[in-house]
């Protein structure tokens, strides 16, 4: 009796008081439960290490509308052109663009689900570890060598910490299947929080 007793007043505690305990403990218990129970759950059934991930920059997303994007400037090699004609060096056409996955692309914010990267094709949307180990969440435009852009960039990425021209596919992490605008503000803003106090948060 007296076990039943202690569960039921657990229970009562974590599902129906309106303590900031009770609240704090929910909070734990979610980031648990998400963490360790949900996520790997989800990570085996889609074939990604990390199956969702936040959206922390604006690398992909479009100003305007898609012809408004698809005019505007970017660089082909050291001369100044449109994203037309930077993506026309890949072979790819407003047509083909326009049949792309996020073909308007994404914002800063959204939480992507991820799934095995093994079969890619021109246009997919992948995440990968940049040298210094941040994500890079980009669109694939080659795969021999596999070479990826952000659509809002105006041209690669080409440094001592990321080579968007040559990506090791031992660096890829999933491929991006579905899109959930926004929440991953909180994300964000939660990171932003512990930063003042000198927390990292991954």
């Amino acid at each position: 009796m007296k076990k039943d007793s202690a569960r039921r007043k657990i229970w009562n505690f974590i599902w129906h008081d309106d303590s900031l305990l009770s609240w704090i403990v929910n909070l734990i218990l979610a980031f648990f439960i998400i963490k360790y129970l949900i996520f790997p759950a989800m990570g085996f059934a889609l074939g990604s290490q990390f199956p969702m991930v936040a959206v922390v920059s604006s690398s992909m997303e479009h100003d305007g509308n898609f012809d408004s994007w698809w005019s505007s400037q970017a660089y082909c090699g050291n001369r100044i052109c449109t994203q037309e004609k930077f993506y026309a060096q890949y072979n790819i056409s407003k047509e083909d663009f326009q049949e792309f996955i996020f073909r308007n692309g994404f914002n800063k914010g959204d939480v992507m689900v991820l799934s095995s990267p093994s079969k890619l094709k021109a246009g997919d949307v992948v995440v990968f570890f940049a040298r210094d180990g941040r994500p890079i969440i980009h669109r694939v435009i080659s795969l021999d060598p596999l070479q990826t852009k952000g659509d809002h960039n105006q041209d690669q990425i080409e440094n001592n910490l990321l080579n968007e021209k040559n990506i090791s596919r031992e660096n890829l992490i999933g491929k991006v299947s579905i899109k959930i605008p926004w929440i991953g503000y909180v994300k964000i803003i939660f990171a932003w929080v512990m930063s003042l106090f000198g927390i990292a948060v991954a």
